[in-house]
């Protein structure tokens, strides 16, 4: 102990107490009178105290060699690691530089050695796979909640099926504008199934009501098509007039709200075509595997009738 206190105090001073000062905190240090070490060769020139109170000089009781080592030894994942930073070229997004020096690393390092990516890279990485996680979540969310209200899993389904289309065409949106898949695009994305089942709805729930009146599948979809066709684009174009804003948006914060604004505006008038065009073809192949709730519920009644007859 005594020979650790020596050390610190003569190297870098040793702070024991705190000075108040009017309500700023003043560090008191212990420093030798002599100055502190200068060289490695005065440590040599250091005494320390025994048990018995002697004082012996340090070259007495230690050894001293030079060697070279780090400052500080960090350590990521439980492994010795060196930090690298790095800046990227402008107009490279961080996927792409993190995933150049991803690729350059498994090139060249040898075998026991990999790369960990720290900072925001790091985060980009832990978010993508959140939100990948949370598309599925939402997905699967709105097929169960739809499969209630239909009482079917085909109209559901004819539903969910528009949504990767529209997650696509707001890929497409942001790469045109030159907007990055970034945090505040992914929640834009997430945004845009939700928006997209309740266009898909319009024409699916309308469909299912011809069938309940005896319409066939083709008849059904065909008429639903042109009568919803007026209250979907009202839809479309007043959503995508709520997110114009967005995308024309300047000043502090203004990359996250143009990186929303352009899944919802751009997302939106291209995924458009999916639900006018995509929406009743899928209706048509799928709706054939299932009854109208109409026919369930007649049947329904035959057999109430017949039971009560043979009663």
């Amino acid at each position: 102990t005594n020979l650790a206190d020596t050390l610190r105090v003569m190297v870098d001073g040793d702070e024991r107490v705190d000075l108040n000062v009017e309500d700023q905190a003043v560090p008191i240090l212990i420093e030798s009178a002599a100055g502190k070490i200068q060289s490695p060769q005065d440590l040599f020139n250091l005494t320390v105290r025994t048990a018995g109170g002697a004082l012996v000089p340090l070259s007495s009781v230690v050894t001293l060699s030079e060697s070279g080592v780090a400052g500080e030894l960090d350590r990521h994942a439980q492994r010795r690691a060196i930090e690298l930073d790095s800046s990227r070229a402008a107009g490279m997004t961080l996927q792409t530089a993190a995933d150049a020096v991803q690729a350059l690393g498994n090139e060249i390092l040898p075998d026991g050695v990999s790369l960990i990516m720290l900072g925001e890279a790091k985060a980009l990485g832990e978010t993508s796979a959140q939100v990948a996680i949370v598309y599925l979540i939402a997905i699967a969310m709105v097929f169960l909640v739809l499969a209630a209200q239909f009482e079917s899993w085909t109209s559901p389904l004819v539903v969910v099926c528009t949504v990767p289309f529209a997650l696509a065409a707001a890929i497409y949106a942001l790469g045109l504008s030159g907007t990055s898949v970034n945090v505040y695009s992914q929640i834009g994305l997430i945004m845009l199934i939700g928006l997209m089942a309740k266009n898909g709805i319009l024409l699916v729930e309308f469909a299912d009501q011809l069938r309940d009146e005896g319409r066939s599948v083709a008849e059904a979809v065909s008429e639903a098509a042109a009568v919803r066709l007026r209250p979907i684009m009202m839809t479309l174009m007043s959503t995508m007039l709520a997110g114009l804003p967005l995308v024309l948006s300047s000043g502090p914060g203004a990359e996250a709200r143009m990186a929303i604004g352009w899944v919802i505006f751009g997302g939106l008038g291209l995924a458009a075509l999916f639900t006018l065009y995509l929406t009743p073809v899928l209706y048509l192949k799928l709706a054939g595997f299932s009854r109208a709730r109409a026919d369930q519920a007649r049947l329904l009644e035959q057999e109430l009738d017949a039971a009560s007859d043979q009663a």
